[in-house]
């Protein structure tokens, strides 16, 4: 399945950095089939291309009926502010919990949103991880190795994407527990780890493409099942998977937009296209994309691929997620001071 290039054609039809493509659609659709609209992050086309016509196939079998679904794609952030510009999704499917926020804040998603669904609207996470070169020629094995001077760095830029944040903060949480929250010692790490990037590009898709296609940096910093999927399909002789011992949980978290699928008369559907994100169907597919469930029978299946790795949540070590993006990523927060120094 050649996915990235898949993407890249598909990110190619967009002017404006932001891809609203097929989902699936029916051979024979309608006049008034209805169409259901997933707004998701940027590296999320391949899985949702797969996950749609299964959802499609179970709908009909619930409720005889046909139904399609179409998909936009681009960094978190900037799913979420399209949407409150205008942009008339039924559901989002996100990798940040502050990007339902915006939301919910806005008054477009249930200010309970995750309440609505089992754990904490999450039907599946990941981690951060690193992808390196064949034979780990830079030996990287935990997060000190990123901050070396001789190691080359490519991620996410955390301003504009979920996936960066995470990293950023993954990054700062290792130097905390390192350094027994000396912060003079954190931001000194953080400074050399920022230091050591070669390219902040905007998105995730952006980094992959940076790090695989152009040869660029040392080490990918992504999501784990995004460097995983990259693995497979450019050669599991050619890259390396580095899961490090402790990392950050990333949770995907999901909501209806209320205000638009009332509008689309997509009330019923917008649920039942999340309510199918946690069935074992479903959960089975999310894990073949390398991606972590809750499930736990599902998860039993596919343990021999997830490395077990502490897993630290972004609540208990910076407060809660609006603390974190006030003290990190606001305007003359802590990653640009760090930035400047």
């Amino acid at each position: 399945m050649n996915w990235l290039n898949t993407s890249r054609s598909l990110l190619a039809a967009s002017a404006i950095g932001m891809t609203l493509v097929l989902g699936a659609v029916s051979p024979a659709q309608a006049q008034d089939e209805r169409e259901l609209l997933n707004s998701s992050y940027d590296i999320a086309r391949e899985l949702f291309a797969a996950i749609n016509p299964k959802f499609i196939d179970w709908w009909q079998q619930q409720h005889d009926e046909t139904v399609s679904v179409k998909q936009s794609h681009g960094g978190s952030s900037t799913q979420a502010r399209s949407i409150m510009q205008g942009l008339r999704a039924d559901v989002v499917t996100f990798n940040q919990v502050t990007d339902v926020n915006v939301l919910a804040d806005a008054g477009l998603v249930a200010k309970d949103w995750q309440q609505q669904y089992p754990n904490h609207a999450s039907p599946y996470y990941s981690t951060t991880a690193f992808l390196v070169r064949k034979g780990n020629p830079k030996h990287i094995e935990n997060w000190d190795d990123l901050a070396r001077d001789d190691v080359s760095l490519v991620f996410p830029n955390p301003k504009t994407s979920g996936n960066g944040r995470y990293t950023y903060l993954a990054a700062w949480a290792y130097a905390d527990r390192e350094f027994d929250g000396d912060k003079s010692k954190i931001e000194d790490y953080m400074k050399t780890f920022l230091g050591n990037v070669e390219v902040f590009d905007t998105g995730g898709r952006g980094a992959t493409t940076t790090f695989v296609e152009r040869g660029i940096g040392d080490v990918l910093i992504t999501f784990e099942s995004e460097v995983n999927n990259i693995r497979n399909e450019y050669g599991k002789d050619d890259y390396e998977v580095v899961v490090p011992p402790v990392s950050i949980l990333a949770e995907f978290p999901v909501a209806v937009v209320d205000e638009y699928a009332e509008r689309n008369g997509n009330e019923d559907l917008a649920k039942g296209y999340l309510d199918y994100l946690y069935t074992p169907e479903a959960q089975r597919l999310l894990a073949d994309f390398n991606y972590r469930v809750n499930d736990e029978s599902v998860a039993a299946e596919f343990s021999d691929r997830f490395p077990k790795t502490e897993l630290l949540r972004v609540e208990d070590v910076f407060g809660s997620w609006p603390d974190a993006m006030e003290t990190h990523f606001a305007s003359g927060g802590e990653l640009d001071q760090l930035q400047r120094r």
